[in-house]
């Protein structure tokens, strides 16, 4: 792969905010991972594994402009954004109880709900600790990158 498509596709990464991306080409194959990206791991798609593997230094994160948010969410605190498109689960199945509901205490890490994206379930976790003020999305929604989930203070 030459030097130049290797460069554009870093400064893609870099732009688009996406965590990473792997590219194959023949016997060729790419993986660029942005550093700088605050979403938890989620998911890499192989178009077709290659034996040989050339690693692309990490990309620093250039700040990208949100999108403006159609609602004002009515509390104030901590945003917790979708890190993906997909669907929105706030529980492991049907059968179980919501991972949390408003008013209830979150520690970093702990789990706040599901994005299934291209039948993958990706748990999304706090980023802060503090107690779930408002759930900005309805169980079984589309949601997208950058979406506001929910509202931590």
């Amino acid at each position: 792969m030459d030097l130049r498509k290797l460069k554009t596709l870093i400064d893609l990464v870099a732009e688009s905010g996406i965590s990473e991306l792997e590219v194959n080409e023949g016997e060729d194959r790419v993986r660029i991972v942005n550093a700088g990206s605050p979403a938890p791991t989620g998911q890499v798609v192989y178009a077709n594994p290659a034996p040989q593997v050339m690693q692309a230094a990490p990309v620093a994160a250039i700040p990208v402009a949100a999108a403006p948010i159609a609602e004002t969410p009515a509390e104030t605190g901590f945003v917790a954004r979708s890190p993906m498109v997909g669907t929105f689960y706030r529980a492991p199945n049907p059968e179980s109880p919501d991972f949390v509901k408003v008013g209830d205490s979150v520690k970093v890490g702990q789990t706040l709900c599901i994005i299934e994206a291209m039948k993958l379930l990706n748990e999304i976790e706090a980023e802060k600790e503090g107690v779930i003020k408002q759930i900005l999305c309805e169980n079984g929604q589309g949601v997208e990158f950058d979406q506001p989930l929910f509202i931590i203070a």
